[in-house]
């Protein structure tokens, strides 16, 4: 599966926890981060890791293009709801295109424990299922 890791400033500390934590359930997929989440995430794990740019810097857009375009399959995106982000528009993009596609989306340490934990018994496996019919659709 693709999964992409994202957290704001404040929350990039906690993401790469829960990273260390979950190695040997990420390490069965394909990861992509936006710019400095994903270098930190790949420092502490060792993970290899597809980056993006940064979120201010598109890195939101880039990693919502592989959702419309049905490539993605799940995100960690640990947001900090408490301090005003300049690049706000595309985080509010990036989470409807998530409720367009019916991407699973775990904002916050609570879902995303319930959503590393279904990945890996196996209950995000319609998605493989949704990609192939999505690849069908594209040709």
């Amino acid at each position: 599966m693709n999964i992409a890791l994202i957290a704001h400033d404040k929350k990039k500390d906690a993401l790469v926890q829960f990273t260390i934590a979950y190695k040997n359930i990420f390490a069965k997929h394909s990861l992509f981060a936006t710019g400095t989440t994903g270098k930190r995430i790949s420092e502490a794990t060792g993970l290899e890791i597809t980056r993006f740019n940064s979120g201010p810097l598109g890195g939101d857009q880039e990693i919502g293009a592989m959702i419309a375009k049905n490539k993605m399959d799940a995100i960690f995106f640990f947001r900090d709801p408490l301090t005003a982000q300049p690049h706000e528009p595309d985080v509010t993009a990036l989470v409807r295109l998530c409720d367009v596609y019916s991407i699973p989306l775990a904002t916050n340490m609570g879902t995303a424990e319930l959503l590393i934990r279904g990945l890996d018994e196996g209950l995000l496996d319609w998605r493989n299922i949704a990609r192939e019919n999505g690849d069908k659709d594209e040709k």
